[in-house]
């Protein structure tokens, strides 16, 4: 041990690694078909993890892609947002002059919703007064879902990979099922029988009527 603290094995980089070099590393760790082990002491060994792990495998790593793909709507004037969201269809929950909160109407949980601005921003390139309102709305639509009687808990996302528009996603994990808690609850989601339309509008205006106290805006029809 040095004066400075333990020693390292790996020196500080000079600069932020590359893709490349990121990717190399990778590599390096899989086999001759390019596949990395399980690491079943991981998401694998979670009592709520939704597979059998006998016959479990990665597939083989990709090469290295030349460039980030482009997502629909880089450009504003390219984006679905550009043509504006057009009329309520049953599946608006909740909407402001800047945001609108809306439900999934294909899942299989208690409750899955949309909150996106109404202009043309992602989240990096979120103005400073639409971010803080962007905090104060996590907050309460979290509140909201969670006050959906057949949901447990909330999980919140923002991926963002496919489309330029920021979409964060409140996703109502069913209450007392405890496998589908934590990150496999997506796995799981895809494989359950659909709820049906009237009952996500129902659950959905538990939301909307607990957003409409704390702050204000406007209700969907949800079917009504």
């Amino acid at each position: 041990m040095s004066d400075n603290g333990p020693e390292r094995d790996d020196a500080v980089p000079a600069e932020a690694e590359s893709p490349e070099s990121y990717h190399a590393r990778i590599v390096a760790a899989a086999d001759a078909e390019g596949r990395l082990a399980v690491a079943v002491e991981e998401m694998p060994g979670w009592d709520i993890y939704p597979y059998e792990i006998d016959s479990l495998r990665l597939k083989p790593l990709q090469p290295l892609a030349d460039a980030e793909p482009a997502r629909r709507g880089e450009a504003a004037a390219d984006c679905w947002c550009a043509g504006g969201f057009g009329p309520d269809d049953g599946t608006l929950v909740w909407s402001n002059a800047r945001w609108r909160l809306g439900l999934a109407a294909e899942t299989g949980l208690p409750v899955q919703l949309v909150l996106s601005p109404l202009e043309h921003h992602d989240l990096p390139s979120l103005p400073a007064d639409l971010a803080a309102e962007m905090g104060q709305l996590v907050v309460t639509v979290a509140d909201a879902v969670e006050h959906v009687p057949s949901v447990g808990r909330v999980h919140l996302a923002k991926y963002g990979d496919g489309g330029a528009h920021l979409h964060l996603l409140f996703f109502g994990r069913p209450a007392r099922v405890l496998q589908f808690r934590g990150s496999p609850l997506l796995d799981w989601e895809e494989n359950l029988p659909r709820v049906p339309l009237s009952v996500l509008q129902a659950n959905a205006r538990v939301v909307a009527e607990r957003l409409l106290v704390h702050l204000g805006g406007q209700a969907g029809t949800l079917g009504r």
